[in-house]
């Protein structure tokens, strides 16, 4: 295509790519007006092999898969709610908890949600409180060397906002319906690539030279059609 017709198709269908990207925007801050308050608060727990050792590391990083597993249960979750003195269910609670270790740092992530920050960050410490209390009394069965040291980075957490955001939520709105608009416009010319709508298109198609052009006599008519060859009668949708 030539820059002629890349401009004809900006001119004639441009309109669509902006109405869907500020429809896109519009709807995605539409929906996050809506949305409840929900905050997140993260805690880290260490997991450092007490010697740096290579069979021990490589120990450390398997086990980490397993104690993720062991904190993710109802009961943990449990008694999670009674020390913190929480009210709520502990499915409820394990749904908005995520806890996922991270070999690479020896560290268990803890990220409970919740509507209330505060209840988000006691929920998040309390995770780990157990996790510590669970470790620490298995770990003084062993000698010193062959333990694997458990602690909090730090016990001073805050909490943020996660929902709703939105302003973040428009700008990906808009991006989706830039998208979704670019894709019906490709679409729409897709579907008319085979009309011969100008000169040099007739040209590229058949080979043969435009002498001429018969203009449409009806009120409706946007822009003449032509013939190749310069001979012919006007075209008709």
């Amino acid at each position: 295509m030539t820059l002629q017709e890349y401009w004809r198709i900006i001119r004639k269908r441009g309109w669509i790519v902006v109405v869907a990207v500020v429809l896109g925007a519009a709807a995605a801050f539409g929906i996050s007006s809506v949305q409840k308050e929900l905050y997140q608060a993260v805690v880290e727990v260490s997991t450092v092999p007490a010697r740096p050792d290579w069979g021990l590391g490589n120990t450390a990083k398997d086990l980490m898969r397993n104690f993720t597993s062991n904190l993710k249960t109802p009961e943990v979750a449990a008694r999670v709610i009674a020390h913190q003195q929480l009210d709520m269910n502990p499915y409820d609670l394990l749904a908005n908890t995520q806890i996922e270790p991270d070999s690479s740092t020896f560290t268990i992530k803890v990220q409970v949600r919740n509507a209330d920050g505060e209840v988000a960050k006691l929920a998040a410490l309390g995770f780990a409180d157990e996790f510590l209390e669970e470790r620490t009394a298995y770990y003084a069965q062993l000698d010193k060397s062959d333990r694997i040291e458990v602690k909090l980075r730090s016990r001073d957490i805050g909490y943020s906002q996660v929902q709703p955001k939105p302003l973040l939520n428009a700008v990906a709105g808009a991006v989706l319906g830039l998208l979704l608009g670019l894709g019906l416009v490709l679409l729409l010319t897709w579907v008319e690539a085979d009309l011969l709508r100008t000169p040099a298109a007739i040209e590229r198609s058949l080979g043969l030279p435009v002498l001429g052009a018969i203009p449409r006599s009806s009120r409706d008519a946007v822009q003449p059609e032509v013939q190749p060859g310069g001979v012919g009668a006007p075209k008709t949708a």
